[in-house]
């Protein structure tokens, strides 16, 4: 699964509809750009409720600073 887009003279790039439909990623989904290499990775910054929880039942013992 691949797509192409152009950046616009607004330098805005339309998201394929191959590429965002099989990750449902909706309209005012925030992004973060990380440059990598020549090129760029393009993550989406998940909503604080979908981070709720994550860390249950972790320990912060037994863990060092690297």
């Amino acid at each position: 699964m691949s797509g192409f887009a152009r950046l616009s003279a607004k330098f805005q790039i339309s998201i394929p509809k191959s590429v965002r439909e099989p990750r449902a990623w909706k309209a005012g989904q925030e992004f973060a750009f990380i440059p990598k290499g020549k090129g760029v990775l393009l993550i989406p910054v998940p909503d604080r409720k979908e981070l709720a929880g994550i860390a249950k039942g972790a320990k912060a013992e037994g863990y060092r600073d690297r």
